[in-house]
């Protein structure tokens, strides 16, 4: 039986990242943040490690992944590319698991298309671990979804606009689509890590709940007692078209068009389903829509704590 005690992470100060260090370091991992900077990054836990390391040196790198069980990726942008050292030096040192910088929706299913193109990074990387399959080392790669709270804080997903009191729904607004807390993110890597042989070698999804546009606006009415009037509505034909020209270009704010496309599009089928989660495989529960909401509210002063 695999056990997994001492875990580095990668992109320990981005979105996803530090979610995933505190959730690490809350359940009895041993952990050590590895980065690129000088300066050691802020609002960490008290109880981990920090050390400065060169990801194009595979001295460096040797060196901080000498003795660790696991790592955990959460690099982003055009770090992605950069797991490739650190999954070849993670094999030569006897790391056991690497779980690649996915958090997001399932790149899996995305090859191909617009979105999968700009994801194509994060496609390459685990491509590039089923390859090393045999060489010690085994992976696990996690979907999560859209970050929901995340999303919250910064544009009310698109959907909620708090200051004007409406809401924007793509298409019918029906359709639902996988999601998570980054919360829930953290947890879902610290189960994957205490369920080590059931997920070895495996890509697996999880989440928060699924939920569509309509959903999330009868709750936010719900628990303010205040109607949120649909005044915008936009169409995902539209925005697949518009992220697409915008790829085109270059223009990477393309994500966003396509993204909203990918999970709020009429028949996308992007939910994920019962037999699709890996929830139960690794133990993890979902979360209460309602719950989180309140929270997000709450912190946005429009509910009283």
């Amino acid at each position: 039986m695999t056990t997994i005690k001492n875990v580095a992470v990668l992109g320990a100060t981005g979105n996803v990242g530090p979610a995933i260090t505190s959730a690490l370091a809350s359940s009895g991992f041993t952990v050590t943040v590895l980065t690129r900077s000088a300066q050691p990054p802020s609002n960490l836990p008290p109880n981990v490690t920090v050390r400065t390391v060169d990801y194009t040196s595979r001295d460096s790198l040797s060196s901080a992944l000498a003795g660790q069980d696991a790592v955990i990726s959460a690099l982003a942008g055009a770090a992605v590319p950069l797991q490739k050292q650190v999954i070849d030096v993670a094999a030569e040192v006897g790391v056991k698991r690497f779980v690649p910088s996915e958090f997001g929706i399932n790149t899996r299913k995305a090859r191909g298309s617009a979105i999968g193109k700009i994801l194509g990074g994060k496609i390459e990387v685990v491509d590039y671990l089923k390859e090393k399959e045999g060489s010690g080392l085994t992976w696990t790669g996690v979907a999560t979804g859209l970050f929901f709270d995340w999303g919250l804080e910064r544009t009310g997903l698109g959907v909620i606009n708090l200051k004007e009191r409406t809401s924007t729904v793509v298409d019918s607004g029906n359709e639902r689509f996988q999601t998570s807390t980054l919360a829930q993110v953290g947890r879902a890597v610290v189960h994957v890590l205490q369920h080590p042989d059931e997920t070895a070698n495996k890509y697996i999804s999880t989440s928060s709940f699924n939920v569509s546009q309509n959903e999330i606006i009868s709750a936010v009415e719900d628990l303010t007692g205040t109607k949120f009037p649909v005044t915008a509505r936009q169409s995902s034909a539209d925005l697949q078209k518009s992220g697409e020209e915008k790829l085109a270009k270059g223009d990477w704010t393309a994500f966003f068009d396509l993204l909203r496309a990918w999970n709020n599009g009429d028949g996308r089928g992007n939910a994920l389903s019962e037999e699709e989660s890996g929830n139960k495989l690794i133990g993890l529960e979902g979360e209460d829509l309602k719950t989180v909401l309140r929270e997000w509210l709450r912190k946005e002063g429009v509910l009283k704590a």
